[in-house]
C-alpha cells in the first residue's frame, strides 16, 4: 500500500511512525519535514491531501502539534476524510463509519504505543457496509461535489 505521510516536524513519534509502517512493506511518499528541514503545516496536509485524492497514495498520515489545523486543511480537499485521533478506538470507528483516508496525530499528545495500536486498527478495519452508513458516505461525497444535503 502506498502511504502519504507528512509532518511540519521530524520528532521521535514521526521516526517510530515511519518505521512501523516501513516494516509492514508499506511504501511511504514523505511530505514536509519529513522529506525537507522546514515546511508549514498548510503546505504539508494539502500536499498529502492531494496525493489521497488523486489515487497516487492509497492512504495518508498527517501530524502537527495538535492535529487539529492539517485536518482542518486536508478536509477541504474533495475525497479527503481525515480523522484526528487520538486513541485505537476512534481510529476503528474512523474507518468504519467515516471511511476515513487520513488518519491524523497530535505531536504533542499521541504517545508512540498509542501510535502503533491506532496504525493497528486503522489497518484491519473497512468501512462498514450497513445500509444507513453507506447512506451516510454518499451524503459525504455529495457534499465533496458541492451537492445540497
Amino acid at each position: 500500500m502506498i502511504i502519504a505521510i507528512g509532518s511540519d516536524a521530524k520528532t521521535h513519534l514521526t521516526d517510530s511512525v515511519i518505521a512501523i509502517l516501513q516494516a509492514c512493506g508499506h511504501q511511504l511518499a514523505l511530505f514536509g519535514a519529513l522529506k525537507a528541514d522546514c515546511a508549514l503545516w498548510p503546505h504539508v496536509a494539502y500536499e498529502v491531501a492531494k496525493q489521497v485524492a488523486s489515487g497516487k497514495a492509497d492512504q495518508g498520515i498527517l501530524f502537527c502539534w495538535t492535529g487539529t489545523g492539517v485536518s482542518i486543511v486536508a478536509n477541504k480537499v474533495p475525497g479527503v476524510r481525515a480523522a484526528l485521533c487520538h486513541d485505537a478506538e476512534t481510529a476503528k470507528g474512523a474507518r468504519i463509519w467515516n471511511d476515513a483516508n487520513i488518519l491524523v496525530m497530535s505531536l504533542r499528545s499521541c504517545a508512540v504505543e498509542i501510535a502503533k495500536e491506532m496504525l493497528t486498527v486503522w489497518f484491519a478495519t473497512a468501512a462498514s457496509t450497513e445500509k444507513d452508513d453507506k447512506l451516510c458516505l454518499k451524503i459525504m461525497q455529495d457534499l465533496d461535489a458541492g451537492k445540497a444535503i
